[in-house]
């Protein structure tokens, strides 16, 4: 067959070109190399791991459907195939995301759900796996670091008891704090670390509200991005933690903390024993 011969009427079409990159992990990845610059077969033998036969056929069947060129011993993509790459590229990208995002939509609130596609792109999902239960306790201890102001309706024990001693440390350095949750989270807190606890609440730049009416999933307002914390209902592990600076869902974060704060009541905990 002639270079550029793949038959536009093909009964598998668009279909099969698709199928024939996710057929090969090697395929995509090459055609994004090339996009990149002008390669070598041995430069893409070596980048992506196959042999200099697969890489010989590969650009071969390339060459065929006029995503590459010959330029002397190189190869590089033409403006078709950087086309075809930029759009497979944000399909997995989006793939990715959603992976992600199908394990725990059901816990999302309506307006992170209806948020445009194209914006998912900017939620960063951290999800609690069978060899790495903490991420999300992770990931969110690294946007307390980043953040002069925490604003947290419902963070749960799971989220926060992990933490503590660093929410200790940063609210000594200034960080303003304010957080509204269910009166047994912040009794627990309270009777388990005692003296930490009453430190806290003799700050001028710690809050504690109590709220009996709070939504299922946890929502934290940071200096730059939304956190939104979603628990596992009858344990109330820490399942997954989705952040954004997205702004539709900073706006919609903000009136939550509003409305909630409107009638929550100052946590007054009662005396310790002894």
């Amino acid at each position: 067959m002639e270079r550029g011969t793949i038959p536009h009427g093909s009964d598998d079409g668009s279909v099969g070109d698709v199928a024939y990159l996710a057929r090969s992990p090697h395929r995509i990845p090459t055609l994004v190399l090339l996009t990149e610059r002008p390669r070598s077969r041995s430069e893409l033998c070596e980048l992506v791991n196959v042999s200099s036969s697969t890489i010989r056929r590969t650009m071969g069947e390339f060459e065929d459907r006029l995503w590459v060129r010959k330029d002397g011993y190189k190869y590089v993509a033409t403006r078709l195939g950087e086309a075809v790459a930029e759009g497979v590229d944000e399909l997995l990208d989006r793939l990715g995301t959603e992976r992600k995002l199908r394990d725990v939509w059901h816990w999302l609130p309506d307006e992170v759900t209806a948020l445009p596609v194209e914006s998912w792109s900017e939620l960063t999902v951290t999800v609690a796996g069978p060899d790495c239960p903490y991420q999300p306790v992770n990931r969110f201890e690294s946007l307390l670091g980043a953040t002069d102001t925490l604003r947290c309706i419902r963070p749960e024990v799971a989220l926060m008891e992990p933490c503590f001693d660093l929410l200790c440390r940063l609210v000594d350095d200034g960080l303003d704090v304010t957080i509204i949750d269910r009166l047994n989270c912040h009794t627990y807190f309270y009777s388990t670390y005692p003296e930490r606890s009453t430190e806290l609440l003799e700050r001028e730049n710690f809050s504690v509200l109590e709220h009996d009416e709070l939504p299922p999933y946890g929502t934290t307002l940071l200096d730059d991005r939304v956190a939104i914390s979603c628990y596992e209902r009858e344990s109330g592990t820490v399942q997954a933690l989705i952040d954004t600076a997205h702004p539709a869902v900073r706006e919609w974060a903000r009136e939550v903390y509003e409305r909630h704060s409107a009638d929550a009541r100052p946590f007054e905990p009662a005396p310790l024993p002894g």
